[in-house]
């Protein structure tokens, strides 16, 4: 397959992803969704993502990127998995599952959800349910 079909490709699904979500593909969000949704899942902060946009000459304030990220979270493209206070990775895994966080290294690691047993869960408020619990076990290197 030539590189430019792939590239058309690609952009088609792209643009298909954003409409089905019920967004309206941008020029911005398209190039943004490109670089996340290609080719594999990932753990990106706005921060990561503004500089591999700018990397890939597209031009996008990190006020943008961080406006689209969360446009994305709304309409289950991505989940947010905020590791402490101000700190936040999206996740374009959106299936049920858990994390490691390195706190040495601030990698995120997926663990399947078959890995990890919650044996009980306290009552939901009245009004509201259980959408689903997100796990995150926070490792360090180990001292020789």
């Amino acid at each position: 397959m030539s590189e430019k079909f792939s590239q058309k490709r690609t952009l088609s699904g792209v643009i298909a992803k954003l409409k089905t979500a019920g967004l309206r593909p941008t020029r911005q969000r398209i190039a943004l969704a490109k670089l996340l949704f290609e080719p594999n899942d990932r753990h990106v902060t706005a921060e990561d993502l503004h500089k591999k946009a700018i990397t890939a000459s597209i031009s996008v304030s990190l006020a943008t990127v961080y406006n689209t990220l969360h446009q994305f979270t709304q309409k289950d493209l991505l989940r947010e998995v905020v590791v402490e206070p101000g700190r936040s990775y999206f996740d374009t895994n959106t299936d049920d599952h858990h994390h490691f966080f390195n706190e040495n290294t601030g990698s995120l690691e997926d663990i399947p959800s078959d890995q990890i047993f919650v044996s009980a869960l306290p009552s939901a408020p009245l009004g509201t349910k259980v959408r689903r619990v997100d796990v995150i076990v926070r490792v360090e290197e180990a001292a020789d």
